[in-house]
């Protein structure tokens, strides 16, 4: 990865002479720092400000891709007329359309007695709680004693392993979380590939230069399809994490500050 402020007349020439920009972002140590409860993520208004200008910009195309829950990343945003994809792509608004993923859709239930059987085997565990976000649970453990995180994961394990084995869950990590997800082929990558092809769609007309920028396991297939369709991808974090995207930038407040060049 190079970093970007380092490489940027060479960026910005391929901003400037793009016909379009689909600027897509990752939400929770993305736009916002990561903390310990995701209720207490709030989008900084300095972000909000610069999102809202650049969504109003012809150029632009603003979407934010997050593993939340549709209707908890709206309320998060609080944005019009930008793209929102929640629960890692499987619920998306945007285009003057919306994409549900049908079989997510229909293991609503299951997950919803898969989130009261881990809700019950984790009580006993002070600092782990499970998020039910409809269509995915999230187990996370990040205010966890590090002496108690052997039991989380095999508290976890206990319950998701045999569903797991048998294809009835996905099953990702992010940053001290657990993601259990439904068995489809969908992703972030698959949603950013199905909003490229919107967005080119509805425009009819040249290239869309599609951005992404994310900060977790769970981005990088988001970055795999940015350089599919040869676009700018961008972890959040230390440069010598392992990633595919093709540059990195250090914090939420640098993400800032690329939103105010663009």
């Amino acid at each position: 990865m190079q970093y970007l402020f380092d490489v940027w007349d060479k960026v910005a020439h391929r901003l400037k002479s793009a016909d379009h920009i689909l600027l897509l972002s990752d939400y929770d140590g993305t736009l916002t720092p990561i903390v310990d409860k995701p209720e207490l993520a709030a989008l900084p208004q300095e972000i909000r400000k610069l999102l809202r200008k650049l969504a109003k910009n012809r150029r632009y195309t603003v979407g934010i891709i997050s593993g939340r829950a549709l209707a908890d990343l709206k309320s998060k945003v609080d944005l019009e007329g930008i793209i929102y994809a929640g629960n890692h792509g499987l619920e998306i608004e945007g285009f003057g359309s919306s994409f549900l993923e049908p079989i997510a859709e229909e293991m609503r239930p299951f997950l919803q007695m898969l989130n009261q059987a881990l809700s019950a085997t984790l009580r006993g565990i002070k600092g782990a709680f499970v998020e039910n976000k409809g269509l995915t649970l999230s187990v996370h453990y990040r205010t966890v004693d590090g002496t108690e995180e052997r039991k989380v994961e095999d508290a976890f394990s206990r319950i998701t392993d045999p569903l797991h084995v048998t294809g009835k869950i996905k099953i990702t990590r992010g940053k001290k979380v657990y993601e259990i997800r439904p068995p489809v082929d969908w992703d972030k990558g698959k949603a950013i590939a199905w909003l490229v092809a919107k967005c080119k769609e509805t425009r009819g007309k040249g290239e869309a230069l599609p951005i992404y920028l994310g900060d977790d396991l769970t981005d990088e297939d988001g970055f795999k399809a940015i350089e599919r369709n040869n676009g700018v991808s961008i972890f959040v974090g230390e440069g010598n994490y392992q990633s595919l995207a093709r540059y990195f930038l250090k914090s939420p407040e640098e993400v800032a500050q690329f939103l105010k060049m663009l």
